[in-house]
């Protein structure tokens, strides 16, 4: 039995990797958090194939597997880069593939000429006033934290835990940046006034799906902004001297790298199996999802605090940048849910509680 990566997976990262470099490096970073503009990153993903990565291929896509699509999500995890994978290549087309509606849409998505972001946060409880109804097509309420943006359409979830589209032009709605620790991945939040809709799905075992595909890509890109803080820590560590000698041969460095890559390492097969059942095993998805993305935030936490302690002041500086792998960490553990919520749904599902 193979329990590695094929040849073609290996590749596939590769690829996404050499692209990265060359086209979305720290500097790039450091333009889009001043700018918030992706297009050219996006694009260049989509030619690669990455829009259409979980789309069937009757739908203009690339019909590979979530496994897949989680060793990309790792590689642009590691990159940090500014692009709306989640939202677009990921949440959208798995809502319309599993309800079997607006499939006209995929086209373009695996094109890169349809932007669709993803106001699901409510789905995990509505905050202070938040939370949208549905009424005879039409939408009304508040969504908060709505991923993807700027969008030509966005992913509604509404009290009911129907998913609905909306046109991002819609005269009735209007959209309201939202501040943000991740400046690599804009959030909006979104003001419905009676506002048209399209019903994507009323059935919330769809909504289910999506969000198990999402928290599954969530860990895998905190994995891979983990993996990123530990190299650069150890790069840091054999570089970095005082008393003459590197501090990478102070045995209480060697011992916080030690510890850093033994939390992570297990969280590798941890992401890799949550994806593979997604498409094999879909009975064991949803609770390899909440489990993977609840221990992966935890164990991308402890990485990022204790790289930074490895690298000293210089962790805190822009010059060395590691804030924007640290600031995404902490996204990806709150979107979609956070890990006491993931825990106390994964007892839900095996029985253990109301």
């Amino acid at each position: 039995m193979e329990f590695g990566l094929s040849e073609e997976q290996v590749l596939l990262q590769d690829s996404v990797r050499r692209y990265l470099a060359d086209n979305a490096p720290l500097d790039r970073v450091r333009a889009f958090a001043e700018q918030a503009d992706d297009s050219d990153i996006w694009s260049g993903l989509c030619a690669l194939g990455i829009g259409g990565l979980v789309i069937d291929e009757a739908h203009g896509g690339v019909g590979l597997s979530y496994l897949d699509a989680a060793l990309v999500a790792e590689t642009l995890g590691y990159a940090a880069t500014p692009a709306p994978f989640l939202s677009t290549a990921i949440l959208a087309p798995s809502a319309l593939q599993a309800a079997s509606a607006h499939t006209d849409l995929l086209p373009d998505i695996a094109a890169g000429t349809l932007r669709i972001g993803a106001a699901l946060a409510e789905s995990n409880g509505a905050r202070q006033d938040a939370g949208v109804r549905s009424n005879a097509g039409k939408l009304s309420g508040k969504a908060l934290f709505a991923m993807g943006a700027p969008a030509d359409r966005y992913l509604v979830v509404d009290t009911q835990r129907r998913l609905h589209l909306v046109d991002a032009g819609a005269a009735s709605l209007s959209i309201a940046a939202l501040p943000n620790i991740d400046a690599t991945r804009p959030l909006v939040e979104l003001r419905l006034d009676g506002t048209p809709a399209e019903l994507v799905a009323d059935d919330p075992d769809v909504l289910r799906q999506v969000l198990v595909r999402g928290r599954t890509m969530l860990a895998a890109d905190t994995l891979g902004a983990a993996q990123f803080m530990l190299d650069a820590a150890v790069a840091y560590a054999k570089e970095r001297e005082q008393f003459n000698r590197p501090i990478a041969s102070f045995q209480a460095v060697k011992h916080m790298c030690a510890e850093m890559a033994a939390n992570l390492e297990p969280c590798r097969s941890m992401v890799w199996y949550a994806a593979h059942t997604i498409d094999e095993t879909p009975s064991e998805a949803e609770l390899m999802a909440l489990h993977s993305k609840a221990h992966t935030s935890e164990v991308g936490k402890f990485v990022a605090k204790t790289a930074t302690e490895v690298h000293g002041g210089m962790g805190f500086t822009d010059l060395v940048g590691l804030h924007y792998w640290f600031k995404r960490i902490g996204f990806n553990r709150q979107i979609l849910g956070a890990p006491e919520y993931l825990r106390e749904e994964a007892a839900r599902v095996q029985g253990l509680a109301a």
